[in-house]
């Protein structure tokens, strides 16, 4: 204890140390700022993206044949086929070509309500995925493998009692086996059930990526209802559910959403997606929490030179060998000056992280660009992260300083494993793979713990550093950069035992 009390008087009455401090709090956030405000250059209009039940930004946008059902009850119903136009982006406008999206959806849906967000259990057949149950927009579960025809249908049901929906799926609609369970969160009884189509845009995954409009037709069979459902009477509506916000593409030029009755059964054409929104091409316009963070790397490199000086001074002055007499345990000095810089970096970041978010979504409604939400849990996570991030960091840049003695050469060391590999990787100078080795094995892995955007095998796009993503999980990537800090923390530990200071 005496020897962090004594690091800590030295840190606090040192006007250039503590005035760095505040600095790289400042910096941070005056870049989110600056950065926000240029985008008023490229203002545009964006509607605001629906909500999930659990806090994700979502797409919510479909063609639904519907109707309202009070009570407990099935729906069946066998889908025949799933085709599909894509907007052929070189043939000028209103040209398309045959083609359906990995994920165009066909099948039937029990929603809680029509608004945008709102609970949901769908049974589906989709473009290249076979037959999956989803439901709340982030559950994905896998059924029957490949792809319907006339001769061989994938039949789709849905029970719903209480809260909870069931989905079973079949190939001769005798024989069913259950895909999984959803529930709807404090659903009403009143709720709205039908069959829907859907197709988020095409995403091209390589070469930079892109997104091609697409639609969608789901050919149906004899609607079935069971149970207390059995017993409505009323038509069937059609309708086009929410919208995508410009975040999954849009009509196929030339063509546009509706429904037919065809015999005992119904043909539905539909585009959009319900599903998360995740970054890449498929995200569109739109300012995500990564964005407001993106200034950390401004405070990084501030707080890497105060703590380099924190060190580096005392050997230039002499004033170490006074140190490591008043304690001749070094270890304990080390330990002390660490506990003082780990510290006072966690403050700074997550201080900056939690002013910066709320100001960087001012600016951005500002701007009039739609703001991708995240769970409160996610934004707490990545707020204590980045104070975590700065923290490790300037240890390593204390640990540096005491290996390499130098200034000028420790600050350099963390600013190009640390700093550059992350400007490489996110500012699109590198190909996917050299910046995601980077972003693997350098400290510059520890950024990762800021990531929010969110990855779904459900959902095509570009995940990739080019497109915000991290090639590990947030605290696996933190967890890179604390090994490179005890390793440098290490070393300097036995240098110091083993040269005079």
């Amino acid at each position: 204890m005496r020897a962090l009390h004594a690091e800590w008087t030295k840190f606090r009455t040192v006007r250039g140390w503590w005035c760095g401090a505040v600095g790289a709090a400042l910096a941070s956030v005056l870049f989110v700022l600056v950065g926000t405000t240029s985008s008023n250059q490229h203002q545009r209009d964006t509607a605001a993206l629906p909500v999930s039940p659990g806090g994700e930004a979502v797409n919510d946008s479909c063609y639904f044949v519907h109707r309202t059902l009070t009570g407990d009850g099935g729906i069946t119903v066998p889908v025949t086929a799933l085709s599909g136009v894509l907007a052929d982006m070189s043939g000028g406008p209103g040209r398309t070509t045959p083609g359906v999206t990995p994920w165009s959806k066909a099948g039937i849906l029990v929603k809680q309500s029509l608004d945008r967000g709102s609970s949901y259990a769908a049974m589906m057949v989709t473009g290249a995925h076979g037959v999956r149950m989803q439901g709340d927009f982030t559950h994905d579960r896998e059924g029957l493998p490949g792809s319907p025809s006339a001769a061989e249908p994938r039949w789709l049901r849905l029970v719903r009692s209480g809260t909870t929906v069931i989905g079973y799926d079949s190939t001769d609609g005798v024989r069913w086996t259950e895909v999984g369970t959803a529930r709807l969160p404090g659903a009403a009884a009143t709720v709205q059930v039908g069959l829907f189509v859907a197709a988020p845009a095409a995403v091209q995954t390589s070469g930079g990526g892109g997104s091609t409009p697409a639609t969608a037709t789901g050919s149906f069979g004899q609607v079935t209802l069971s149970g207390a459902w059995s017993q409505a009477g009323g038509n069937w509506q059609g309708m086009q559910v929410g919208g995508d916000a410009g975040t999954s593409g849009s009509y196929t030029p030339g063509t546009g959403g509706g429904w037919t009755a065809a015999g005992d059964g119904f043909t539905v054409t539909g585009a959009g997606d319900i599903a998360p929104v995740v970054g890449g091409p498929a995200l569109g316009p739109a300012f995500t929490v990564e964005t407001f963070l993106v200034g950390t790397f401004v405070g990084l490199i501030v707080l890497t030179v105060v703590a380099v000086q924190f060190v580096t001074a005392e050997y230039r002055r002499g004033l170490l060998g006074t140190a490591l007499a008043a304690v001749p345990q070094r270890g304990r000095v080390l330990a002390g000056k660490s506990a003082v810089v780990a510290g006072v970096a966690f403050a700074v970041g997550a201080v900056a992280a939690a002013a910066s978010i709320p100001l960087g979504e001012l600016r951005a409604h500002a701007a009039h660009f739609t703001v991708l939400t995240v769970p409160a849990a996610v934004q707490v996570r990545a707020v204590l992260g980045t104070g975590l991030l700065l923290a490790a960091t300037a240890v390593l840049a204390l640990a540096l300083g005491v290996v390499l003695r130098r200034s000028a050469t420790a600050i350099t060391a963390v600013v190009v494993t640390t700093v550059l590999p992350y400007l490489l990787a996110f500012g699109g100078m590198l190909p996917p793979g050299p910046a995601e080795w980077l972003l693997r094995f350098t400290p510059a892995a520890g950024f990762a713990i800021q990531q929010t955007l969110p990855r779904y095998d459900q959902v095509l796009t570009v995940y990739a550093p080019s497109s915000g993503y991290f090639p590990l999980h947030p605290w696996a990537g933190l967890a890179v950069l604390g090994v490179w800090t005890a390793l440098a923390l290490a070393a300097a530990t036995v240098l110091l035992h083993r040269r005079d200071a």
